[in-house]
């Protein structure tokens, strides 16, 4: 199957990681086209795209980043003998996966398990040659200061600033490392306020516009802290998002956040130099900050299951196609099963996130499922024949196109099972 360019190119003045370019006045349709054929509204174009239909509604202290080294998690969770009046007790079992595009998904490498217990990155910003193979998309995933709460995120960097001779990965990379930093040293004993998923999105935000290495960049951002009661709360600003499985159903999801058709909102570091030259041809500022982003608060209960994930993913499977490969995994291995009453969840799922033998930690069951979700995504974004919803949506907006298939774009997942102290009957005993 050949790839496709879907590159955007071209030499108008950009702002903000956005490019504003007018439409031909002979053109009958007032619309204007870039290099690969895709028409955009006039005057305003974006030099990443986002495109997806309406979804149906249906209900450190480890930062180790591609490392194959084996390790027995140790669980979090207190005594499953707890008292019926205690706190509900949950830990997170998190894996990531990652695909650059125009690179071969290599599934003994491109995975990430995480350890809340082995932290081997001590500084606050990795070197390149320390980054996941992922292109310009990144993820982390840490623990929240010396608690069981814990935080991670997708942050996807904006390719068309590589027109401006500007490497979109150092960005999103880099925020992502500042992140992690950021939620495993806060310290609630220290007198710091609780940490929120934008708090913490604002603060690696501010530390890539001090980093002086970074002079130019962008990223849309899906951040979230799972803490140890069950509650899950996500700060959504642009395009890449999540869904939140329950037994066998799409629970909730995060809608995209666009300023029009094609134009997803995304924190941005832009030069004085660009700027002053934007502003000569009259353009407006776009830039968008962690204040915008979208707030949501969530309740989780034993055996869901969470999936983030950059565009890649989503501009090439359904929330549908997700939940249908999830259910598949999670009732395989037996951490979902059929009842009388429908899908019910095991009492213990630590059997199934905790091989026993070390060497076969790819096959835990987190890191196996995000593994399956990057391979769907992949081979959907190089299909001619079956359209994704980047494609339903260009036909939807612009049939005149023609546009058939995939999108090819670099892909991050960060898959999340949650399990409860106690398990399926802790769970009823508080509903």
């Amino acid at each position: 199957m050949g790839f496709r360019n879907h590159t955007h190119r071209e030499t108008s003045p950009r702002l903000c990681g956005y490019t504003w370019k007018a439409a031909p006045s002979n053109s009958s349709t007032m619309l204007a086209k870039t290099s690969n054929g895709l028409p955009f509204k006039p005057l305003i174009s974006c030099v990443k795209r986002r495109l997806r239909p309406p979804r149906p509604l249906v209900a450190h202290p480890s930062l180790r980043i591609h490392s194959t080294r084996p390790f027995s998690v140790q669980p979090i969770l207190r005594s499953r003998e707890a008292r019926a009046d205690s706190p509900r007790r949950f830990t997170y079992h998190v894996a990531a996966s990652f695909s650059a595009k125009h690179k071969t998904f290599d599934p003994t490498g491109d995975v990430f398990l995480f350890d809340p217990y082995n932290r081997i990155q001590t500084e606050k910003k990795r070197p390149k040659s320390k980054r996941p193979a992922s292109g310009q998309d990144a993820f982390f995933i840490s623990r929240v200061g010396d608690t069981n709460a814990v935080a991670f995120g997708i942050a996807d960097g904006v390719g068309g600033w590589e027109d401006s001779g500007v490497d979109p990965a150092d960005f999103s990379h880099s925020f992502c490392d500042y992140m992690a930093s950021a939620a495993y040293e806060h310290r609630l004993d220290a007198g710091e306020s609780p940490l929120t998923a934008r708090s913490l999105m604002q603060r690696g935000y501010d530390a890539v516009c001090k980093d002086r290495t970074i002079h130019a960049g962008g990223s849309t951002a899906a951040i979230a802290i799972a803490s140890e009661h069950g509650k899950l709360d996500v700060a959504n600003l642009g395009d890449s998002g999540f869904v939140h499985l329950r037994l066998n159903a799409v629970h909730s999801y995060s809608e995209p956040q666009t300023h029009a058709f094609n134009t997803p909102y995304q924190l941005s570091v832009v030069p004085a130099s660009m700027l002053a030259r934007a502003a000569a041809f009259g353009g407006a500022q776009l830039c968008d900050y962690p204040k915008d982003a979208d707030v949501t608060q969530h309740t989780l209960k034993h055996g869901d299951v969470l999936v983030f994930a950059s565009d890649g993913v989503w501009d090439n499977l359904f929330n549908q196609d997700v939940l249908h490969i999830a259910s598949r995994f999670m009732i395989r291995h037996g951490a979902w099963r059929a009842g009388d009453g429908g899908i019910l969840v095991g009492d213990d799922l630590r059997p199934y996130t905790q091989p026993q033998d070390p060497s076969r930690w790819r096959a835990a069951l987190q890191s196996a499922l995000a593994l399956e979700i990057t391979m769907a995504a992949k081979l959907a974004s190089t299909s001619r024949r079956v359209d994704g919803p980047f494609a339903k949506e260009v036909q939807k907006y612009y049939p005149q196109e023609n546009w058939h298939g995939g999108k090819i774009d670099d892909i991050c997942v960060i898959v999340v099972i949650v399990s409860e102290d106690g398990g399926s009957e802790a769970t009823k005993s508080k509903q």
